[in-house]
């Protein structure tokens, strides 16, 4: 990873954490779709970062949302398996071009078909971990399920929203 690219790291950290603790932190649908933003921090980040800072940095995402939610790291625990995951992902769903030093994983730089492959499974995954370890196990089953799914859906639309209205289009960001 390029030097170049911590203070644009800092500030995207800081820029979803706020974005999530305050405004989004209300968005909720049908008391079933919560919509969980701070997880497109860890999704776009370069490429190639290195799994320790990815897990450290995925590590103190989650923390400092658990922190405002008073959620005993849930969110920690959700925020570190998709940052573990998230290499292993990258390489089973390679761009048609492979990647490049210093690509961010945005939409406008791998395109839309590429960006939903590579970051629903992820939300999912981050939703179902999140939930079910809220819930306490598998009581509620169907209802935890749909507010994973819902959710979801949600997160998603609201990370597309996000990448159209303030991401460039140039590569190697």
């Amino acid at each position: 990873m390029n030097n170049q690219h911590i203070p644009g790291i800092i500030f995207s950290f800081i820029l979803y954490l706020l974005l999530q603790v305050t405004l989004v932190r209300n968005v909720v649908l049908f008391d079933t779709a919560f919509c969980y933003v701070y997880v497109a921090f860890i999704l776009l980040l370069p490429f190639d970062i290195g799994r320790v800072l990815l897990m450290t940095l995925a590590f103190l995402c989650g923390l400092l949302v658990d922190i405002f939610y008073d959620s005993l790291g849930m969110h920690a625990s959700a925020c570190v398996l998709i940052a573990f995951i998230r290499p292993f992902w990258t390489k089973t769903v390679p761009p048609r071009g492979g990647y490049e030093m210093g690509m961010r994983p945005t939409i406008k730089i791998m395109g839309f078909s590429w960006f939903i492959t590579y970051t629903l499974p992820l939300i999912f995954i981050h939703h179902l971990v999140l939930f079910f370890v809220e819930v306490g196990g598998m009581q509620l089953f169907g209802f935890t399920l749909m507010k994973v799914i819902s959710s979801t859906i949600l997160t998603f639309l609201v990370m597309v929203i996000i990448q159209y209205l303030f991401y460039r289009s140039t590569r190697g960001l």
